[in-house]
C-alpha cells in the first residue's frame, strides 16, 4: 500500500485532471452555498473570485502532476486578480475562498484517488492548501506595503498643503483618497519630533489616536513634528476631550512645548489652524508656566509680540471689543483695576465707587469675557488686548481720496 509520503500515482493525477471543469463548478456553487459576502459582491468583483478560484484549481492539477514541484507556491497562482482583489475583498474573506476550494477538493478525494492513493492525495491537498495560506499572506503584505509607502507619500503630500494653505482640488482629491473628505472639526498640534526610530513613534500616534476616536495625518517636517486630528464623531469633539487627547500624545512629542491650534469645521479649513499652531509654537517661551499642551488661543499676547497679525485681531475681538460693548463701566473698571495693580480698594477710590461696585463690576467682566482680572495671567492678556484696542482705536485711519484728484 502506498505511503503517504510517496508520489500521487498517474491514474490518480488523470482522475484530478479530467476532473477540473467539475471541480470549479462545485467550488463556485460551494461559494454561493456557504459565503453571504460573495454573494453580495458585484458583477466584477464575483468574475475575479471566480478567476482566483479557477486558478487555485488549476495550480493544484499542475502540482500534482510535478513531481519536482517546489517547496513553496508563489503568489502567481492568484493569476490577474490579486491588485484588484485586495481592494475588494478583505484577508479573511480571501482566507474564506481558499478554505472553500480545498474543501471542495477534500470532498472529492475517495473519487478522485486511484486506490489505495487516498491517503497520498489527502496529504498533497493539506500540503497544498498550506502553501495556499502562505502564497495568500504574501499577496495581501506585498499589497499592504505598497498601500503604505503610497498612503505615506499623499499623507506627507497633504499635512505640507495644509501647513503651506493650499486648499486646492487637488488637496482635497488627496485628503479624500485618505479617507478625510467628510472628517470634521479637524485641529492641528505641532511640536518637536522625539529623537530615536521616528516611523515607531508615528504609529505609536496613530494607535492613541484610534483609541481615541481620532484620525491622524502625521508629518515630520526638520525638527517638527505635525498632527493633523480629525473627528470621526462630531459629538465628542468637546475642546476638554481634544486636549485630554493630545495629552495622550505627549510622549511621543519631544520635550518642549505642543501646541494645539483651534477647531476648523474641514481639513480644506486646516491652514488657519496649523498658522495658529505654528505660530503658538514659536511664541511658547514666552510664557514659561504655560501648560502642556497649550492652546494655541492661550498664546495670544506672546503671538502678538511675535508680530502675529491675525492674532492681534483675535485677541481684540475677543478681549477688548465685549468689554467695549458692554456698556456699564466695564471697560474703564478693567482699565484702572489692572493700572492699581489689581487692587479693589484702589480701583473703587480710582473710580469713586463703592468697593463693593468694583466687586460687581468684576464679576461681570467674567461673565461677559471669561477672565478672572484676579488671575495674574488672565489679567496680563486682558492688559494687553485693552492696550492693543486703545491703540487701534487711536491710530489715523486712512483718508480717502476725492474723486476729482
Amino acid at each position: 500500500m502506498a505511503t503517504a509520503s510517496a508520489p500521487l500515482r498517474e491514474e490518480t493525477v488523470r482522475n484530478i485532471e479530467r476532473a477540473a471543469g467539475d471541480l470549479m463548478t462545485a467550488a463556485l456553487r460551494h461559494l454561493d452555498a456557504r459565503l453571504d459576502w460573495y454573494k453580495a459582491l458585484p458583477a466584477q468583483e464575483r468574475s475575479w473570485v471566480g478567476l482566483v478560484a479557477q486558478s487555485g484549481i488549476a495550480t493544484f492539477v499542475a502540482w500534482c502532476r510535478d513531481a519536482s514541484r517546489p517547496a513553496r507556491l508563489t503568489a502567481d497562482i492568484f493569476g490577474e486578480a490579486p491588485r484588484e482583489l485586495t481592494r475588494s475583498i478583505t484577508l479573511a474573506q480571501t482566507v474564506d475562498l481558499v478554505r472553500s476550494i480545498v474543501e471542495v477538493v477534500e470532498d472529492h478525494v475517495v473519487e478522485l484517488a486511484a486506490p489505495g492513493d487516498e491517503a497520498v492525495l489527502g496529504v498533497a491537498v493539506l500540503r497544498y492548501s498550506r502553501e495556499v495560506a502562505f502564497a495568500t499572506a504574501q499577496v495581501y503584505a506585498t499589497a499592504a506595503e505598497a498601500r503604505g509607502a503610497w498612503d505615506a507619500r499623499l499623507e506627507s503630500l497633504v499635512v505640507d498643503a495644509v501647513l503651506r494653505g493650499e486648499a486646492d482640488d487637488e488637496m482635497t482629491s488627496r485628503a479624500t483618497a485618505l479617507g478625510w473628505g467628510e472628517l470634521g472639526p479637524v485641529t492641528v498640534v505641532v511640536g518637536d519630533r522625539p529623537a530615536g526610530e521616528r516611523d515607531s513613534a508615528l504609529e505609536k500616534i496613530r494607535g492613541v489616536a484610534a483609541r481615541e476616536q481620532l484620525e491622524a495625518l502625521i508629518a515630520v517636517q526638520g525638527r517638527r513634528l505635525v498632527v493633523i486630528l480629525g473627528a470621526r464623531d462630531r459629538t465628542t469633539w468637546a475642546q476638554a476631550d481634544l486636549t485630554q487627547a493630545v495629552t495622550q500624545l505627549l510622549p511621543h512629542f519631544a520635550a518642549g512645548p505642543v501646541v494645539i491650534g483651534p477647531s476648523v469645521p474641514r481639513l480644506f479649513a486646516a491652514g488657519r489652524s496649523a498658522r495658529a499652531a505654528l505660530s503658538g509654537l514659536r511664541a511658547a517661551p514666552g510664557w514659561p508656566d504655560a501648560p502642556r499642551p497649550v492652546l494655541a488661543d492661550d498664546l495670544l499676547p506672546e503671538r502678538v509680540l511675535l508680530g502675529d497679525v491675525p492674532a492681534r485681531h483675535h485677541l481684540v475681538e475677543r478681549v477688548y471689543q465685549p468689554l467695549r460693548r458692554a456698556g456699564g463701566s466695564l471697560l474703564e473698571t478693567a482699565s484702572v483695576y489692572l493700572q492699581c495693580g489689581r487692587g479693589i480698594e484702589a480701583t473703587a477710590r480710582g473710580l469713586y465707587v463703592h468697593a463693593n461696585t468694583v466687586r460687581y463690576r468684576l464679576g461681570r467682566i467674567i461673565e461677559t469675557i471669561g477672565y478672572d482680572l484676579s488671575d495674574a495671567r488672565e489679567a496680563h492678556v486682558v492688559q494687553t488686548a485693552i492696550t492693543l484696542g486703545i491703540l487701534d482705536s487711536a491710530a489715523p485711519r486712512p483718508r480717502r481720496r476725492d474723486a476729482g484728484n
